[in-house]
């Protein structure tokens, strides 16, 4: 059996989005609510698809938007950072209609290894735009990422 392209994975969606009750009191305290949102990895490409030239966005703050959006109290984290790297990939497989993936960062304005592109790519993508891009030990971040972050509504 072949696999699934990433555009496969992107628009196959499943049972997705749905959202589960939590009942592990950690985990509530943790995310602030027991509504978690699992949504479908093309929730993910069309909230980066958002972010416009200069602007960046993260993890995080996409997953906080999705949430708001289906009236979850948070989006699983496990499955955004899956989801995210699809539509990346996804992005990457096709010649046109491109995501522009590397606009979304991960906690704290780190950029992400996993995408297509690699850390080499993603910096250059980056600085193209306007962003200065700092190392701290092996990983690298955008500075002062937080005076572009792009505020979904």
């Amino acid at each position: 059996m072949a696999r699934k392209s990433f555009n496969e994975k992107l628009h196959n969606s499943g049972d997705l989005p749905r959202i589960e009750e939590i009942t592990d009191a950690r985990m509530i305290s943790r995310y602030g609510g027991s509504r978690m949102l699992i949504a479908p990895a093309i929730y993910y490409d069309q909230a980066m698809r958002k972010i416009p030239f200069g602007m960046l966005t993260t993890a995080d703050e996409i997953r906080a938007y999705l949430a708001r959006k289906h009236g979850a109290d948070f989006t699983c984290p496990l499955t955004a950072g899956i989801f995210i790297n699809i539509a990346a990939s996804a992005s990457w497989e096709r010649v046109t209609d491109e995501t522009p993936y590397w606009r979304t960062l991960k906690k704290d304005g780190m950029l992400n290894e996993k995408y297509p592109i690699g850390i080499e790519g993603h910096k250059k993508l980056l600085e193209s735009e306007g962003h200065t891009v700092i190392q701290r030990g092996s990983r690298y971040f955008v500075k002062d990422y937080e005076q572009n972050l792009f505020k979904f509504r």
